[in-house]
């Protein structure tokens, strides 16, 4: 039976239908299936900016097929305003928020499908893991990406390379004018960043794990396909109604592991681990995911490449077949008998897929032909990262992937980018920046402006950066984070020092601090655990209940 005619059918039901018929719905309308629309439409996002415009598409195919929507709102930071400042304290809890309010209102309204409507880095995993929590008939739709802006430094420019120009600006490398320029060039228009962040490598991944249509985490937001995907979502998600299609029938260990490897063979974002790990344990799946990761990244490729790892952006990767091309060539290494939106296996949506462009070849290759022989995301571990870290060796040059330099340590994002912009930081420093983590950042913040000013200072290819925080999507260089367990809670980036040689290395997957095991001892019994920096409101709950980043910084309700 739908859900909603608990609450809808029946003589004593008639308070429901009366509140609802206050708002115009009619006795038809009340009869259909009932198709909450999760629309995290705002001003505040470009990603969700022409969300208005794709819901009145959904709307016309919900109604097409026979249902009845019902539209609300779900709130939506954009990583990129909140960088740098308090705001990305309050990122990475809010996509727990997003899962939490998505499932309210599923349950307070007993909608029988949910169409969720998300393009950003926190929102769409949050999503995801209100479609798993609730499993309900779901289907996620992005909407769309950006298109690049004015070429610069050798590629379409984007807000990130206002960060790098600025790094360029403070050591004289490019003029005022110069920089002035990018502020009304680099962003054309709307649509989630144009480059293979957080945000664009999930809904990337909400295609590869079926919870997307083929083609709705790319075409662009200002495209007409755009537009037809919201009509024909509308469309399949009343059909997932009346077959009984819910979100975890979608939402496997399979489709978990397509999604790892397909994120591998695009060198996605290191965000993904921790998603896919959230999504993972809302499904109540019985999986490691960090251990796929690792156990997929020797023997799955590197087929498809991306800003910042080269200069073609998502719009790019979409005309040369975005992702079903990439699970195309990539087919041999997937499990292609799982469910999928359309309410067709994985297999059946490759064989059916109809390209609307001819292959260009600069993005997608096939496994003849690939960018590298390994995954793009590498899982370190050590004795500076006992219970993990993770990189992103598809994002940065191969001589890199051995790094040994010389420790020079910060508490803090902000100390960090003023060492950097002041000239501090030199060739062979391995930078820390440490009680960024889930608990002791709270929230996890993204270390994405220290990176974006030391390539914009030259240090990219002679400096690394390690942290219990995050990185941004579009960071390169060497880096590693989500090194678990954080600072905070004594692991052992709390006791590196100034001077302390460090050894990253992508390889051997090792992440090490060279100093005896009786000096740790020594350091560890010294240190003591700070005051938490935040104890009311959200961010005082969320670093008391908040997991480490190798369980997903899920909030951990039990005892």
């Amino acid at each position: 039976m739908e859900r909603s005619r608990k609450i809808l059918s029946g003589p004593e039901n008639q308070y429901y239908r009366a509140t609802l018929k206050s708002m115009g719905f009619s006795s038809e309308d009340l009869r259909r299936p009932v198709i909450g629309i999760a629309n995290a439409w705002s001003e505040c996002v470009p990603g969700h900016c022409n969300l208005r415009q794709v819901a009145r598409r959904v709307r016309d195919g919900v109604y097409r097929a026979g249902g009845t929507p019902v539209e609300f709102g779900v709130i939506g930071g954009c990583d990129g305003m909140a960088n740098g400042h308090v705001g990305m304290h309050y990122i990475l809890p809010s996509r727990e928020l997003i899962a939490c309010s998505v499932e309210s209102m599923a349950q307070i309204n007993q909608f029988d499908g949910l169409v969720l409507l998300g393009s950003c880095d926190k929102i769409v995993p949050g999503m995801l893991m209100a479609a798993a929590r609730l499993d309900i008939p779901c289907i996620l739709l992005p909407g769309g990406p950006m298109e690049g802006g004015m070429e610069f430094d050798g590629r379409q420019s984007d807000q990130t390379t206002a960060t790098e120009a600025y790094g360029m600006l403070s050591a004289g490398k490019i003029t005022e004018a110069e920089y002035a320029a990018l502020e009304d060039t680099a962003c054309p228009g709307c649509g989630s960043c144009s480059y293979l962040g957080t945000a664009n490598t999930m809904c990337s991944l909400s295609e590869a794990l079926g919870m997307t249509l083929p083609d709705g985490g790319t075409a662009p937001a200002v495209s007409a396909r755009r537009m037809q995907l919201g009509e024909e979502t509308g469309v399949k998600i009343v059909e997932l109604v009346e077959k009984g299609i819910t979100a975890r029938k979608i939402l496997t260990e399979g489709a978990i592991r397509n999604a790892v490897k397909v994120c591998l063979a695009m060198s996605g974002s290191t965000n993904a681990v921790m998603h896919l790990t959230a999504v993972a344990r809302e499904a109540e799946l019985d999986m490691d995911v960090l251990q796929a990761f690792d156990s997929f990244s020797a023997g799955t490729p590197q087929l498809a490449k991306m800003n910042p790892a080269c200069k073609y952006n998502i719009a790019d990767f979409y005309r040369d077949g975005g992702v079903p091309r990439l699970m195309e060539n990539l087919q041999s290494k997937l499990e292609l008998d799982v469910m999928t939106v359309t309410g067709r296996t994985a297999a059946e949506n490759i064989a059916a897929h109809r390209y609307l462009y001819p292959p260009t070849g600069l993005v997608n290759h096939t496994m003849d032909d690939p960018f590298g022989y390994t995954g793009g995301v590498a899982v370190l571990r050590g004795n500076l990262a006992p219970d993990t870290g993770i990189t992103k060796p598809g994002a940065f040059d191969v001589s890199l992937h051995h790094f040994e330099g010389e420790a020079i340590c910060f508490d803090s994002e902000e100390e960090a980018e003023e060492a950097i912009l002041a000239g501090k930081v030199r060739a062979g420093h391995v930078v820390v920046i440490r009680y960024e983590g889930p608990k002791g950042g709270p929230g996890m913040r993204e270390m994405y402006k220290a990176m974006k000013y030391l390539y914009g200072r030259g240090l990219a290819r002679s400096t690394a950066l390690i942290t219990d925080g995050r990185f941004s999507g579009t960071n390169n260089g060497c880096f590693v984070g989500h090194i678990s367990p954080e600072a905070s809670e004594g692991g052992p980036i709390a006791i590196v020092q100034d001077g302390d040689k460090i050894i990253i290395d992508v390889e051997k997957k090792l992440l090490h601090l060279e100093v005896s095991d009786g000096e740790i001892a020594r350091r560890t019994a010294a240190w003591r655990k700070p005051a938490p920096k935040f104890t009311k409101g959200w961010l005082g709950l969320y670093c008391r209940l908040a997991a480490s980043g190798s369980e997903g910084a899920v909030m951990k309700y039990e005892a």
